[in-house]
């Protein structure tokens, strides 16, 4: 139980400018003050008590205390003020007495509006204040609403500073008529009101400093984790792109390993054949003519590897350059029948172009040397993994606007070359149009290339505004590709026949 009590003389005299002087009272044991709380007293203290530990948070014991201590002891006002360290002004935290909403106008008490305030911060103990007209005054002022209502009569207060282990936390003002004087046991009450509100907000302010540093802690975790995710997957990544690396360098040193050969190949060929004829190794005029013929065709092989590899440098370095114009369908593709079609009967194959039904001529636009060499690779590419069955070039006419170098064009053309050759597993395809890669190069080694064809002819199409796909239901069960190329012109369409209809609808047009 607390003793440290003092409290203003009944006689007090009006100190400088009219403030009112106080004056320490000596303790409990010399005055004539009951020496303990009285039973109501102390059952308030231990109710008190309860209310402070079951409510955690420091900003609802304000509103507690005043209200349960303006209503048990019959004030005429209880204002709260909380306290913070080097804050000249302490604000006003809960209050009783003073009508509607008194914390709206977000009042405070100056820590030099009164003596008697400072000094019972200062020396921590419940101090009487016989005339508090000027601190109801300041705070009547302050708070004044349409619900206010100022004592008309003297009033007596006592200022209870709420402490913990010695140090502010607060400030109790608490008012009522001077006719009704403080007793001893109310003072012991306030004073150990001040000291367990004070535990009670240290312990609720611990309490938030703890739930506080806990989130951080666990923001800290989860951005520690987060980071730590990060790095694993940039971690992943860098591992990724290693493996890549490693593999296009690996792919590279095949492809130059494979090349090398392919351009031995022709180049051993011209030599030879060469050699033939200046070693006069010819019996007769036709030997002559084919010892030449032979050496024309490697130095012509030659030339397309070059090319090919010339092609793929340039489409890396970003320097394709193309010759865009009006090109015909019919004359590209009399331009491929010439150059392929002898080479596919004279291996027995089926060979078919087949251009849309179109009463007029089919014009598409983009550059018809690179057209040409697309087709060219294609077809060459079926001609060469094709031992039997059909090579079969088709052509339809894709009704679907599309933007070329910001010209708005009519539609597509797609041209399909499909043939009946070994065709590729479905887990090899995704290889087909990488640089420096061959699809199962130990099985497709044995028919000779570089690889480069689909990825050039891919490359050039899509410069041209175009796509290309690859289709194949696996080995041995042959291959189509398709590529589009805009129309500059929309073609007038022939009707379809009856029969054409009918083996439409069978799935055999």
């Amino acid at each position: 139980m607390s003793s440290r009590i003092s409290a203003s003389s009944q006689n007090s005299a009006p100190g400088p400018q009219g403030s009112t002087e106080t004056v320490a009272a000596p303790s409990l044991a010399l005055r004539n003050y009951e020496a303990a709380l009285t039973p109501a007293h102390g059952a308030l203290l231990r109710q008190l008590q309860r209310s402070f530990n079951a409510t955690p948070q420091p900003s609802e014991l304000w509103p507690q205390v005043s209200q349960k201590l303006g209503s048990a002891l019959c004030l005429s006002g209880c204002l709260a003020y909380s306290y913070c360290t080097d804050n000249l002004m302490l604000p006003l935290a809960a209050a009783y007495g003073l009508g509607a909403d008194p914390l709206a106008a977000k009042a405070s008490l100056p820590l030099d509006t009164h003596n008697t305030v400072s000094l019972a911060l200062a020396q921590l103990d419940p101090i009487v204040v016989a005339e508090p007209a000027e601190l109801i005054e300041l705070v009547e002022d302050q708070t004044a609403t349409s619900g206010s209502v100022r004592p008309t009569t003297p009033q007596v207060a006592v200022l209870v500073p709420v402490t913990y282990r010695g140090e502010p936390k607060g400030l109790l003002l608490l008012y009522r008529p001077a006719a009704e004087s403080w007793t001893g046991s109310e003072l012991l009450l306030l004073a150990d009101i001040g000291d367990s509100l004070g535990a009670a907000i240290a312990h609720g302010m611990a309490i938030q400093e703890n739930l506080a540093l806990d989130q951080k802690l666990h923001q800290v975790k989860d951005d520690f984790l987060y980071k730590h995710k990060e790095i694993e997957e940039a971690h992943r990544e860098a591992e990724l792109a290693y493996q890549e690396a490693e593999e296009a360098s690996r792919l590279k040193s095949e492809f130059l390993a494979n090349t090398s050969h392919e351009l031995r190949t022709p180049l051993n060929g011209m030599i030879g054949f060469l050699k033939l004829v200046i070693d006069g190794m010819a019996d007769t005029e036709e030997e002559l003519q084919e010892f030449v013929g032979e050496a024309h065709n490697s130095a012509l092989l030659l030339l397309d590897i070059i090319n090919d590899i010339l092609d793929v440098a340039k489409i890396e370095a970003g320097k394709m350059e193309l010759d865009l114009s009006v090109v015909q369908l019919n004359e590209l593709f009399e331009d491929v029948s010439k150059k392929t079609r002898r080479q596919a009967l004279a291996r027995n194959l089926l060979y078919e172009i087949t251009p849309p039904k179109t009463h007029d001529e089919v014009i598409v636009y983009g550059d018809y040397q690179r057209l040409l060499q697309v087709l060219l690779n294609l077809v060459g590419n079926a001609l060469k993994f094709t031992h039997s069955g059909s090579i079969a070039i088709s052509s339809r006419i894709i009704e679907k606007a599309v933007m070329v170098n910001d010209e708005e064009m009519p539609g597509l053309l797609e041209i399909r070359v499909a043939d009946t050759g070994i065709g590729v597993s479905l887990d090899q395809q995704a290889k087909l149009f990488k640089s420096f890669s061959q699809v199962d190069g130990s099985r497709t080694r044995q028919y000779g290339g570089t690889g480069l064809g689909l990825v050039i002819s891919q490359k050039l199409v899509e410069a041209m505004g175009g796509e290309v796909h690859f289709y194949s239901m696996g080995e041995e069960l042959g291959s189509t590709v398709t590529f589009t190329v805009p129309l500059y012109q929309k073609p007038v369409m022939k009707a379809s026949t009856e029969s054409e209809l009918d083996e439409a609808e069978a799935g055999l047009a």
